[in-house]
């Protein structure tokens, strides 16, 4: 290939990057506030946090994506570019299917461990904070990592919108030296290489978790915060929450 057209690959790698890095940072936020949602203790706040998981996670990521950038515009009059509308449609997607991971992480937290907390008058705030994210949060590492490569894998599907993507600019340049094997191949090796690093990059993250690191941090922190709620005479306040 010409350098002309190894410079449209790169920018399509770096296109497809940021999206991934956008998209996960939303998907993982809409993870952890749904997910959060859906264990709540009042039932509108499940039923909300349910009704978005079963609307989202029943809809094809494509035809979000053609819902997001031709729809939005008609009905609200926000047309946004490519890559935010990219982002917002993967980003709710993709969280849809993270909520159910932290849902099950959180349910997962062994109850003696809740009540603990309220024993220790914690408000339901501090429990999550301080008991049951610190478990719950190591064990999502290795679903998480799946729900970060399929992510990758579906930022193929804005190309349907022009973005100048991976998969968009291999076509360009497929179209102008007609050979797709040679092309397709490194896409294939490209995305592979991105799923790499990312598998290995969420194993470190799962093992520094596991190590006991977010645990005794976890700890220390409770143990301020009951020190401080018994000096200030917060500790009471929470019993009976949620969590």
């Amino acid at each position: 290939m010409t350098s002309g057209l190894w410079e449209l690959v790169l920018k399509g790698v770096w296109t497809t990057v940021q999206l991934l890095v956008f998209s996960a940072l939303l998907a993982g936020a809409v993870s952890f506030v749904v997910g959060i949602a859906r264990t709540h203790r009042l039932w509108i706040v499940r039923f909300v946090a349910g009704f978005y998981t079963e609307v989202f996670r029943g809809t094809s990521a494509l035809v979000m994506i053609f819902w997001v950038f031709f729809v939005l515009p008609i009905a609200f009059g926000w047309q946004l570019v490519p890559m935010w509308a990219g982002t917002l449609a993967l980003g709710l997607t993709y969280g849809a299917y993270g909520s159910e991971i932290v849902r099950g992480a959180l349910n997962a937290v062994d109850p003696a461990q809740k009540e603990g907390g309220i024993a220790l008058s914690f408000t339901p705030w501090q429990r999550l904070r301080l008991i049951v994210l610190p478990q719950a949060v190591p064990e999502t590492i290795p679903s998480f990592c799946n729900l970060l490569i399929e992510l990758l894998k579906g930022t193929a599907l804005v190309s349907v919108m022009g973005m100048g993507d991976l998969t968009f600019s291999a076509n360009l340049v497929r179209l102008a030296l007609q050979q797709s094997a040679e092309i397709y191949t490194y896409v294939l090796l490209i995305y592979f290489a991105i799923a790499f690093v990312l598998t290995r990059l969420m194993r470190m993250l799962e093992k520094r978790l596991k190590s006991g690191v977010g645990k005794e941090a976890g700890t220390e922190r409770a143990a301020r915060e009951l020190k401080r709620a018994q000096t200030t005479g917060v500790a009471g306040s929470g019993i009976g929450g949620g969590l």
